[in-house]
């Protein structure tokens, strides 16, 4: 069927305007991919960190001796951030905690900045959660957690997983979905994450807060708990690289996302938050 006035438009749009609108997935796909040990230096648990796949992805795991975690080798001030990620599969992954963030706590130990992907292991054949957080300026008193359910296993394949911070908005994508929107607002003055920072993934024993409030904690005999990440974006942004603006569609499904998954969120949350932070009157809570 030949395709109408319309969509001719839309598409002539889309094409002529790229510079102004550039989507997470085309993101991805614009910029290269990255080797490990060009892009990552060794954090911790040397030995639990296995490079895979012509060096593009890499294994990490955690034991009863240690966890594992590694760096980038620059820093960055706003930037997009993506890999792939494959969750620990086991019956049991309670206290269990899988990362991928940004941070410059090593630089700003009384002041740093932080965007957080958080994974939380279950017990007894659960789920895992997805928890995001945003940190600035040391504002570790103003937690602002967000907490999913996911509509898929992330240990049974890869999944995408997001991060595009500019100077006046970050968004969290699982996907290549918009699942949460921090647009800075006049009233959170360093609250809103703002100096170079590093990017980060870790595995680590959680038990003390992971799971059901450190009810569960992580059992050894489950061990290794092992994860994946490969397809690793780091691209510093430039205006024209990586606007934060969401199409129609994207609202929509964030929408949608948003309705279905989210399990907490401290914008809704009176009894920690009486008077509701001030970014929380945004459109995307």
């Amino acid at each position: 069927m030949a395709a109408s006035f319309k969509e001719l438009i839309l598409c002539l749009f889309f094409m002529t305007s790229v510079v102004l609108f550039i989507p997470a997935y085309s993101l991805s796909k614009k910029f290269t991919t990255s080797y490990f040990d060009e892009a990552f230096s060794r954090l911790y648990g040397d030995q639990n960190l296995i490079v895979l796949k012509e060096g593009k992805s890499v294994r990490i795991s955690l034991d009863e001796h240690t966890g594992c975690g590694f760096k980038s080798r620059s820093t960055y001030q706003y930037a997009f951030f993506s890999t792939s990620v494959k969750l620990p599969a086991a019956n049991y992954t309670a206290g269990v905690v899988v990362t991928f963030y940004t941070s410059n706590g090593d630089v700003y130990k009384d002041s740093h900045d932080e965007l957080d992907f958080e994974f939380l292991g279950h017990a007894n054949n659960g789920s895992w959660v997805l928890q995001t957080n945003l940190y600035g300026n040391g504002s570790i008193g103003r937690g602002r957690e967000e907490r999913y359910s996911l509509p898929f296993d992330p240990s049974e394949n890869f999944h995408n997983y997001s991060i595009l911070w500019t100077e006046k908005t970050t968004v969290f994508y699982v996907d290549y979905v918009p699942i949460r929107v921090t647009q800075k607002v006049e009233a959170m003055a360093g609250d809103y994450p703002s100096k170079p920072m590093s990017l980060y993934a870790t595995i680590w024993n959680g038990s003390d807060w992971a799971t059901g409030g450190g009810k569960y904690k992580v059992d050894y005999t489950y061990a290794p708990f092992v994860s994946q990440y490969s397809n690793f974006v780091l691209q510093a942004c430039s205006n024209s690289d990586c606007d934060d603006s969401l199409t129609t569609e994207e609202r929509n499904k964030m929408k949608e996302f948003r309705s279905k998954y989210v399990t907490y969120s401290y914008c809704v949350d009176s009894k920690r938050y009486p008077i509701p932070l001030p970014e929380c009157k945004n459109d995307s809570f």
